[in-house]
């Protein structure tokens, strides 16, 4: 844990080979993360422009696009569970995420074999499959989680899709006969970036419906108490300099969280951070705020709607570049 009375986790959002091998064990030696996660824009990017993959690619000319991915994809997952095992054996957390082919995300059975498959092929207890939260992904989690593969549910931006996840969740560990390690990951700072353009023309505080709308999230799923699942907050990096780096991670640091950034956005909360607890919020204070949106002409509601919209495109988008490329 980084903190260990909070019970708060740092992960980071991010895979790439040559990193593995250098600067992610020297963060874990270090006690400052003790998790990762990964998702297709991450691997479009390493893959796209690290040479680190040129050598193994040579090798796959025989593989079809998406197994030239998996191949790569699963090597690296592979390595970073094994890096993080001991992490893993301690009780310490110690999990990395998979994340199955987001063209899947509207067909439960097939998200629930690649899901299979992915784990049984890793062949690591300390890899969570990641699975997006649309009506078949609730599916496919209780699925999962009843066969004891630990999952990560991702893209949520509602209070509606995280309590359908828990409740998936529940009942996989009621079919599984004991608690299976999940996170339901809840996106913050894609929400402000929708936002804060209009927030500023009404003179309204900006850099704050993410927020709010996490520690709403959170509230639900730490009420529904459901054995080994814990908030996940996603999309903490910030864009830009009106904001200090470690923002996100100041103001949702709360207890039996996880916190999963990109790796600068780690350091400067290392290094700056209050490291105090932020959730949760005063009473009153999340209603009054989305009253002030209200009162605007802001429909919070069709905001969150294009952000899960847009968050699964954008998933397809880097996945069917990285398929081209390969």
């Amino acid at each position: 844990m980084y903190i260990e009375d909070l019970k708060f986790s740092l992960w980071a959002d991010f895979i790439e080979r040559d990193y593995l091998d250098n600067e992610f064990k020297d963060l874990i030696n270090e006690g400052i993360i003790n998790g990762a996660t990964s998702n297709p824009a991450i691997f479009k990017n390493a893959i796209l422009t690290s040479p680190a993959y040129k050598e193994q690619l040579s090798t796959l000319t025989h593989l079809s696009p998406k197994e030239k991915y998996e191949a790569l994809a699963i090597y690296d997952i592979t390595k970073a569970a094994d890096i993080l095992e001991l992490l893993y054996q301690s009780g310490d957390d110690g999990y990395v995420s998979i994340e199955v082919d987001p063209f899947l995300c509207n067909d439960a059975e097939a998200t629930i074999e690649e899901g299979k498959r992915l784990y049984g092929t890793i062949k690591r207890p300390n890899v969570m499959i990641k699975v997006p939260a649309t009506e078949a992904g609730y599916i496919a989690m209780e699925a999962l989680t009843a066969r004891g593969i630990p999952v990560n549910a991702t893209l949520i931006f509602k209070k509606e899709q995280a309590i359908a996840c828990a409740k998936a969740f529940e009942a996989g560990c009621k079919q599984n006969g004991s608690a299976v390690s999940t996170v339901i990951s809840i996106f913050v700072s894609r929400v402000d970036r929708a936002l804060d353009e209009e927030l500023a023309k009404h003179k309204v505080d900006a850099a704050l419906g993410g927020i709010y709308n996490a520690a709403d999230i959170y509230k639900t799923i730490e009420e529904m108490q459901v054995p080994g699942c814990r908030a996940l907050f996603a999309s903490t990096g910030v864009k830009g300099d009106a904001l200090p780096a470690h923002y996100y991670i100041d103001g949702l640091l709360a207890y039996n969280t996880v916190n999963t950034a990109p790796v600068e956005t780690i350091k400067a909360f290392h290094a700056n951070g209050k490291k105090k607890k932020s959730l949760p919020l005063p009473e009153g204070s999340i209603e009054d705020y989305f009253e002030k949106l209200e009162c605007v002409g802001i429909d919070f509601e069709e905001v969150l709607d294009k952000q899960i919209s847009d968050g699964l495109v954008a998933f397809e988008d880097a996945f069917r570049d990285i398929l081209e490329s390969l």
